[in-house]
């Protein structure tokens, strides 16, 4: 028995429901990840307790993405190549250059080194297309590039991770992939294959999909913070520096990117959301199974920061929209 398609006017209902939590759940969610930050810091045994699972917590999140993708988001592929291929090769050179300098400029010992590289090596994070959108940006072009980009990190992320942290500390980057499959790439076309099935019944709870994106990555946070309390104690203002430069270097230097290959505004504004933004979750759950919870310090950071950061840039550039002639999306 098929499952019923829902009407054009039922469809833009059930989009703008999703759209109205996606914009409250972005709005709180780095009140809500400074929260799981404290509870790991001041309530280590909680966080222990919940570190065991972190794959998992990573596995329903992308799988939660998946269930947000349909094929016509692939079809922009065909249709406008040159922005597409701009944006995820720019999210991978991009950041991982700027983390590898941000270690070299501000001398990290090597745990928190790899940490930033691997976040810099890491796909575009899933809350960049919810800043899109609030930003007035391209949301089609940023959902294609972290879907792009996303599908690329079983190859790429373990590739630059080892050729750029490798001299800090050794780096497995076979059972790097393997991770990354398990935990990225199956979840990710299994939601998309449960869409293409269930498309009507996926729609009545796409609402949803936000929340427990919000809820996965407290959960990696809580778990990360309470292995890395020692870290934090003696080296947390340094590694949100990182994070800070990291992160605004990525947005700059994306946007920029996009501009001199001749990309319009909307499409250089995404491009810049969509590279300065990571898959922080990943690199935290890598970071701390590949290396230590040390290691996922900068990652479970930038978690915190890149929401906050993005947050502010989508109501600069929603502000700034008419006067560079963005048409909304």
């Amino acid at each position: 028995m098929s499952t019923p398609t829902p009407t054009p006017s039922a469809a833009s209902s059930a989009r703008a429901s999703e759209d109205r939590s996606a914009r409250i759940a972005v709005t709180i969610f780095p009140a809500l990840i400074l929260l799981a930050a404290a509870i790991g810091f001041f309530l280590p045994d909680v966080g222990q307790s919940l570190a065991p699972f972190t794959s998992i917590y990573l596995g329903v999140i992308m799988f939660a993405m998946g269930l947000t993708l349909t094929i016509p988001d692939f079809s922009l592929v065909a249709r406008r190549p040159l922005p597409v291929l701009i944006g995820v090769v720019a999210q991978y050179v991009i950041m991982p250059l700027v983390g590898l300098g941000v270690t070299i400029l501000l001398q990290l010992p090597p745990e928190l080194a790899v940490g930033v590289i691997l976040v810099g090596c890491a796909p575009g994070g899933t809350s960049s297309n919810v800043i899109t959108y609030l930003a007035k940006a391209d949301t089609a072009l940023s959902v294609t590039m972290t879907s792009i980009s996303t599908l690329l990190a079983p190859l790429l992320t373990p590739l630059l991770t080892l050729w750029l942290a490798g001299s800090y500390l050794p780096v497995d980057a076979g059972s790097m992939a393997m991770s990354i499959v398990q935990m990225v790439l199956i979840p990710v076309v299994g939601g998309l294959v449960v869409r293409l099935l269930l498309g009507g019944l996926v729609a009545r709870i796409l609402p949803a999909l936000p929340w427990i994106s919000v809820a996965g990555i407290s959960l990696v946070v809580i778990a990360v913070v309470s292995g890395s309390t020692e870290a934090i104690m003696s080296a947390g203002a340094l590694v949100l520096v990182a994070v800070v430069l990291h992160n605004g270097l990525g947005y700059l230097l994306g946007y920029w990117a996009a501009r001199l290959l001749r990309q319009g505004e909307r499409a250089a504004r995404t491009t810049s959301i969509e590279v300065g933004m990571q898959n922080s979750g990943l690199a935290a759950t890598l970071a701390a199974s590949a290396f230590s919870p040390a290691a996922a310090l900068p990652a479970a950071i930038f978690s915190i920061w890149h929401n906050l950061s993005g947050a502010m840039l989508a109501m600069y550039y929603r502000r700034t929209a008419d006067k560079h002639q963005v048409d909304p999306t």
